[in-house]
C-alpha cells in the first residue's frame, strides 16, 4: 500500500517540485495532491507539469469550514508536507494528523521563527544578526508558526559578504537535498 501525501505551498513551489519529482516513481510513497491558498502561485504551474491535481482554497475553507479537512479525508491523505506554506493550520486539521504534518523553516529553528519569518525577512535577520551560521529546520507541526519538535536541521556558513540572496541560494540547496529524505525517512519510520 502506497502513503499518500498532500502538498501545502503558497508561492514558487520550487520545495513543491523537487517533492513532485522525488517522490514521482516511489515504491511507497504517492504525492497526491497539491493544496494552494494562492491561485497566482507559480507552484500552481509546477504541480500541473507534473500531473499533480491541485486544490485551491481561501483562508474561509481553510479556517471556518470542512472543506479542506473533507478533501483531505476523501482523498484519503496519510500525511502533510508544508513546502512554503505560511498559514497555521487549524485544529481540526491538526488533531486528524498527530505528528503527520511536516514544515520546512528556512532557518536554524528555534531562532528565526514565528510569523512573518519567511523566504527574504529570515534570511534579512540571520544577516543582521551577525550570525556565522544559517540552514534549514524541518519540524512537525503544530497550533504555533515553527514550534513543532525538531526532527532535521543542516547548516550552512554565513560569510560576510553574503546577501540575502546569497543566503536564500544556499538555503535552497540544503531544502532541495534534505526535505525529501527527510519526509521519507519520517514516513517509513512510521507507517507500517
Amino acid at each position: 500500500m502506497r502513503i499518500r501525501v498532500a502538498v501545502f505551498a503558497s508561492g514558487n513551489g520550487t520545495n513543491a517540485e523537487r517533492l513532485f519529482e522525488f517522490y514521482r516513481d516511489h515504491p511507497s510513497i504517492k504525492i497526491e495532491l497539491l493544496f494552494c491558498n494562492n491561485p497566482q502561485a507559480q507552484v500552481i504551474i509546477r504541480a500541473e507539469k507534473w500531473l499533480i491535481p491541485v486544490i485551491l482554497f481561501d483562508r474561509q475553507e481553510l479556517m471556518n469550514s470542512q472543506v479542506v479537512q473533507n478533501t483531505l479525508k476523501v482523498k484519503e491523505i496519510d500525511w502533510i508536507a508544508l513546502a512554503g506554506f505560511l498559514w497555521l493550520l487549524p485544529s481540526n486539521i491538526l488533531s486528524d494528523y498527530p505528528n503527520k504534518i511536516v514544515n520546512l523553516h528556512p532557518a536554524l529553528l528555534p531562532k528565526y521563527g514565528g510569523k512573518g519569518m519567511y523566504g527574504r525577512h529570515v534570511h534579512e535577520a540571520v544577516i543582521n544578526s551577525g550570525d556565522n551560521q544559517s540552514g534549514i529546520t524541518i519540524h512537525m507541526v503544530d497550533e504555533e508558526y515553527d514550534r513543532g519538535r525538531i526532527v532535521f536541521q543542516a547548516k550552512c556558513e554565513v560569510e560576510q559578504h553574503d546577501t540575502p540572496e546569497s543566503l536564500a541560494e544556499k538555503i535552497h540547496e540544503l531544502e532541495y537535498e534534505y526535505l525529501p529524505t527527510t519526509l521519507e525517512k519520517l514516513i517509513l519510520e512510521e507507517e507500517p
